[in-house]
């Protein structure tokens, strides 16, 4: 679609389950009705259909649907979302020959429901199996190019879990989006995409004719799982060998790559004014919330928590209940403002001294403030958070 678009779209369950699709990035200005997740949403139950009903409201950039429910997830049904600026708002870079949609994500050989019955027994979650690109597996996807060309590649992990390294044999990748802010133009041989991340880059066919392996492999898992592409100049045969090994465990890399991605605060986002032209100096922060992720168990089962609480879906979605008054389906203000220290990993490093406690937690703020939020992870697995329908600023 394009800036300001509405976008009508009707979903039908052919499912014998309920089943909801989540869109992520989109922001739903003023409608968070329509957000896919069953906070906001009834389930669309089996054999019907609910049509969404969204505008892309002053938003640029790369992001995905996905489904929100029941470990939907894990079976696939996810797909990219472009979101074009507008004809008369330019672009901080040449238009690319062509532009081209790249989901990687892990995968389980297992069912989705096999893995939900593994969770509902109190086990954890194995090792994925294999990395999948556009829903294929190795050597399976394919792109063809011209020479002397250079191309837009929307990357965006869709998988469950694994953070993936992204490279194109023997080309240098320019990052120039990232999740709808335009960025500056770095220059890199391979990006780490962290799980439900999405990014875009350029790239230009500048090698001898030929064909290259686009390489996805799996960042800070005991055994690495790898994943090719095919980048093939068009009319040409062969391949140029294959492509070089990653260290899996470089936490470093990740981190500096994370540190170099900036704001471009001179291009133009979704409307012509620079991104820049916001007044960052005059923000009155008046509220920081510190929250931190912890594990535990509560009836047996394995739980994650934030700030001690492991959150409870109700029966009814909470929208509803606060749009009708309906008393009883949550509690505002059960989560803190800031973890207990049996909580924040000060006591033996793991975050999961204390007992977690399960509730439908709601967090309220006042409208128009500006808030600081803090993300501590004292686990030892690597975490992404989802902040649904926000664009924040990255600030340290």
């Amino acid at each position: 679609c394009q800036t300001n678009d509405n976008l009508v779209i009707n979903v039908r369950n052919r499912l014998p389950e309920p089943f909801l699709l989540s869109w992520n990035g989109i922001q739903h200005r003023k409608n968070s009705w329509q957000d896919g997740v069953s906070g906001t949403n009834c389930p669309i139950p089996p054999g019907q259909n609910y049509t969404y009903h969204m505008q892309a409201k002053d938003q640029i950039g790369s992001f995905f649907y996905f489904p929100s429910l029941a470990f939907h997830k894990a079976a696939g049904g996810f797909g990219a979302i472009r979101i074009n600026s507008r004809p008369r708002i330019p672009i901080p870079f040449p238009p690319p020959a062509d532009e081209f949609t790249v989901l990687i994500g892990d995968w389980y050989n297992t069912t989705h429901k096999a893995l939900q019955a593994m969770l509902d027994d109190g086990k954890l979650l194995p090792s994925p199996d294999a990395i999948l690109i556009n829903g294929k597996g190795p050597g399976r996807a394919n792109f063809t190019v011209e020479q002397g060309k250079t191309y837009r590649l929307r990357v965006s992990n869709v998988g469950l879990r694994s953070t993936l390294n992204f490279m194109i044999q023997d080309h240098n990748v320019t990052l120039v989006e990232v999740e709808g802010t335009h960025t500056v133009q770095n220059t890199y041989t391979s990006l780490d995409v962290h799980a439900g991340q999405s990014l875009s880059v350029l790239f230009t066919a500048d090698r001898p004719a030929g064909g290259y392996h686009i390489a996805v492999s799996s960042r800070f898992t005991n055994q690495t799982l790898n994943s090719t592409a095919v980048l093939r100049y068009a009319g040409s045969t062969g391949f140029s060998g294959p492509p070089r090994a990653l260290n899996q465990s470089d936490v470093d890399f990740s981190l500096n790559q994370a540190r170099s991605i900036r704001t471009n605060l001179t291009a133009s986002g979704p409307r012509p004014n620079p991104q820049g032209s916001y007044h960052y100096g005059s923000i009155n922060v008046s509220r920081t919330i510190r929250l931190a992720n912890s594990a535990g168990q509560v009836g047996g089962k394995p739980r994650y928590g934030v700030n001690g609480v492991s959150y409870v879906d109700a029966d009814t979605p909470l929208k509803l209940a606060d749009y009708y008054n309906i008393s009883g389906v949550y509690r505002m203000g059960a989560i803190p403002d800031a973890p207990a220290a049996s909580h924040s990993g000060t006591q033996n490093g793991t975050g999961a001294d204390a007992a977690l406690k399960n509730a439908t937690a709601v967090m309220d703020s006042d409208h128009r403030s500006f808030v600081e939020v803090v993300f501590e992870n004292s686990e030892d697995s690597l975490q992404s958070w989802h902040l649904d329908g926000y664009s924040v600023f990255v600030a340290g």
